[in-house]
């Protein structure tokens, strides 16, 4: 049972992470309706969280695989 306890431990830190930033999408999908200057303001904002996303996930899957090196001998 030990290996278990680090991956769900990685794997709710994701799915937490996953939804602060669809919630804060949502809430920024609504500020796109006003002005063009808030559009362009959303847009770089969108494309900064995907960037994050892609780079927190790629942390998390390193995190797995390094406590995964510990259990297994890769």
């Amino acid at each position: 049972m030990g290996i278990l306890k680090p991956i769900e431990k990685k794997i709710n830190g994701v799915i937490f992470n996953l939804i602060i930033v669809g919630v804060l999408l949502l809430f920024l999908s609504a500020l796109v309706v006003w002005t063009d200057f808030m559009i362009r303001l959303v847009m770089g904002v969108i494309i900064l969280m995907i960037a994050y996303i892609f780079f927190y996930i790629a942390y998390r899957l390193w995190a797995l695989k390094r406590d995964l090196g510990k259990y297994l001998k890769f």
